[in-house]
């Protein structure tokens, strides 16, 4: 079999394929743009994908570990696996136009501030693009597309993980969209969602106080708790908090308060040891109120393990495809939407990521380079970190909005709405399809990816699910009517 790097004919039909359906796919990320759908509530967003993929010759499984938008679509036969993942939740609160100025379409509704309408057809597309060529050929293999709802709330992959989805997989691909055109390669923060709910009494404020036992004061106290904890954390453990419920009027002792905690650091021990940490203070914090509680695991996550074999594969066919052909329309409103950022904020947001400060000059970004986070750790957390711990895993970035755009942003829905997002999924889909080719092509590269991760996993030790064993994924109430 002819050497991938000399089989030009692979380029050309998988990018080829990619040209020639622009306008579908294109249409498809428009209209899941539109569709805006939370986590686990995307069941228009995944019907398109998973009908595509199905007119494309894709086998597909609805409804993987307990979740009615996650879904596999299968392709093939035999080895080698090669599985590609797919995203496709919004984010509440970020209902925007696509103008660039903050003009909400629905008032607080919801919106694609990740581009996670652009990753999930740009997976899609490279998926099928790779099964042409392959099919065409008579290669044998097999390629799976992974349908992950809700990464947004860390819940898809890890339930899809705990149930063994990703185990008959050899490696697996991604990308998410960014502002550089680059591999990912550095890690993210392993984390747990968690509620603890407190159980007072209820009396009247102000004539009988005393015979009440306050819910929130206990909520209170866990509170101060956590915050004299920070003084004893190392420097990149994060714990951040909202109170989600803190009683209904002031003259009534609340019998029931509730606050939600996320636990991040750069380690899932460390997430553990934190978290046995925050337990003692809920134990004292009930003691010293005269309540109880008890606690709602959400979900939890590992820290991301990039593969590097992988990595290199991915960035030698970002070199083949080049950077997204961005034109003076789309410049144009790279200029206003940068025009928008608060002072500062592109600075921030460049140096934050690592690149170089060069980029603070550029409105987008038009070349490929090097990655530029590889040893580091991103502030964040990713439900693919997950997927790294039980297969060799890698993902990369094109540029789908202006240098140093805020995440989880109105000026980030309005970019991945528009022809700025959209060519970076183009691009997006064309890496993933030439990288799936010549995986399939070159058994060595993933006997290779595999000695790198196996090597890995022997250092860090075996993945457990963080997720209890009888936890259910938290399918909102009416998504389950509507099943």
């Amino acid at each position: 079999m002819a050497n991938f790097m000399e089989t030009v004919k692979v380029n050309d039909l998988v990018t080829t394929w990619v040209e020639e359906h622009a306008a579908d796919l294109i249409k498809w990320s428009t209209d899941i743009w539109n569709y805006a759908e939370l986590g686990l509530e995307e069941y228009q967003s995944s019907k398109l994908l998973a009908e595509q993929l199905a007119k494309a010759g894709f086998t597909i499984e609805m409804g993987v570990a307990d979740m009615p938008t996650a879904f596999v679509a299968s392709w093939g036969t035999g080895k080698p696996v090669i599985g590609i993942l797919g995203e496709y939740d919004a984010l509440p609160g970020l209902s925007q136009k696509l103008v660039p100025e903050k003009k909400p379409i629905i008032p607080e509704g919801s919106g694609h501030g990740c581009g996670h309408n652009i990753y999930g057809v740009a997976a899609a597309g490279g998926a099928i693009a790779a099964k042409e060529w392959l099919e065409k050929e008579g290669i044998p293999g097999t390629i799976k597309f992974y349908g992950c709802p809700a990464e947004e709330t860390l819940v898809g992959k890890v339930f899809m993980a705990r149930e063994g989805i990703f185990d008959d997989a050899d490696i697996c691909l991604t990308w998410h969209p960014g502002s550089v055109n680059t591999i990912w390669s550095s890690s993210s923060l392993a984390m747990n969602s968690v509620k603890f709910n407190f159980y007072g009494k209820s009396s009247h404020a102000a004539a009988n106080p005393e015979a009440g036992r306050s819910a929130l004061k206990a909520v209170q106290l866990m509170d101060i708790g956590v915050n004299f904890l920070r003084e004893h954390l190392i420097d990149p453990i994060r714990i951040h908090s909202t109170i989600t419920n803190g009683g209904g009027g002031p003259n009534v002792v609340p019998d029931k308060a509730q606050i939600w905690y996320y636990i991040r650091a750069p380690h899932r021990s460390e997430v553990e040891e934190t978290y046995d940490k925050l337990i003692n203070i809920a134990k004292g914090a009930a003691l010293m109120t005269g309540t109880e509680y008890d606690i709602d695991f959400i979900t939890g996550c590992y820290e991301m393990l990039p593969n590097k074999i992988l990595g290199e594969v991915l960035l030698n066919n970002m070199k083949k495809v080049g950077a997204p052909d961005f034109d003076q329309q789309d410049m144009k409103l790279a200029k206003e939407l940068t025009d928008s950022f608060d002072p500062g904020m592109k600075e921030l947001v460049v140096k934050t990521s690592g690149a170089s400060s060069k980029l603070i000059e550029q409105l987008l970004h038009e070349e490929v380079v090097e990655p530029f986070d590889e040893g580091k750790s991103m502030s964040g957390s990713t439900d693919v970190a997950d997927v790294s711990w039980n297969v060799p895993t890698a993902q990369f970035t094109t540029a789908c909005a202006p240098i140093g755009t805020p995440g989880h942003s109105w000026q980030n829905v309005v970019a991945v709405g528009s022809s700025i997002g959209q060519k970076g999924m183009l691009s997006a889909a064309k890496i993933l399809g030439l990288s799936v080719v010549e995986l399939m092509l070159d058994a060595d590269l993933i006997t290779k990816a595999n000695e790198e991760f196996i090597n890995e996993i022997k250092q860090k030790g075996e993945y457990i699910s963080p997720l209890p064993e009888d936890l259910k994924p938290p399918v909102p109430v009416k998504v389950k009517e509507m099943k």
